[in-house]
């Protein structure tokens, strides 16, 4: 860890956190994940090896505390990482008013769809199973396919068919999907603008931009 050699308690602060993926890694221990490759698949461009050594330094530093569940490492944020809750959601706030550009290379399926899967309101979902199939037409063929599995209180993203009869296919591009989940523009007017295209059955057709919802900040002001 490099020290900016000043007491500012801002730069003391930065010394730490502003390594990178450190404030990534976290936000995910904020958003409930746990486990290694929970926090993995929340950070898919991220080494295992990396998250291993930042994962060290958060708990050597007294931000995240490790301990065994069945066999597997568990890391849970202490009081003391908790406490960034407050401003990693201020960046969050911050990044969808005022830095909204896109590239190419920020449209990622697995990350979207995990962070779809991880905050969907499961309990507005019928109580048995339901299979929604997502196609992308802006994305190479072998990851233009995807399926949201919501089975009770569970939820499981899958990039090979299931195999379970599919009750809704979205059909779109990668980045207006990204756009609706963000807040970027909203569900109807994606609909509207056939930027999105919903089939399947009447009832979770209807639904399914409730049933999906966006992402908790997606409601964040933006500016004129």
């Amino acid at each position: 860890m490099s020290s900016y050699g000043q007491f500012c308690p801002v730069a003391k602060a930065m010394e730490l956190l502003d390594e990178r993926w450190t404030m990534l890694v976290v936000r995910e221990l904020l958003a409930g994940s746990t486990h290694f490759n929970d926090l993995r698949r929340g950070n898919p461009r991220m080494s295992p090896a990396l998250l291993s050594k930042r994962l060290r330094t958060l708990e050597r530093a007294g931000l995240v505390r490790r301990s065994t569940d069945t066999g597997r490492s568990c890391y849970t944020l202490t009081p003391c990482g908790e406490e960034l809750r407050g401003i990693v959601e201020g960046l969050g706030a911050w990044g969808v008013r005022w830095i909204g550009q896109l590239g190419e290379q920020d449209l990622d399926p697995h990350l979207l769809l995990w962070d779809v899967r991880r905050t969907i309101p499961v309990s507005a979902w019928p109580r048995g199973r339901t299979v929604v199939a997502f196609e992308f037409d802006d994305v190479t063929p072998r990851a233009a396919r995807w399926w949201l599995c919501v089975t009770g209180d569970e939820v499981d993203v899958c990039d090979v068919d299931p195999g379970f009869g599919v009750a809704a296919t979205v059909r779109t591009s990668l980045r207006t999907l990204t756009e609706v989940w963000r807040g970027d523009r909203s569900w109807s007017q994606a609909l509207t603008a056939d930027l999105v295209t919903i089939e399947g059955t009447a009832s979770v057709t209807r639904e399914l931009p409730t049933l999906l919802g966006q992402m908790p900040i997606a409601a964040v002001d933006r500016p004129a």
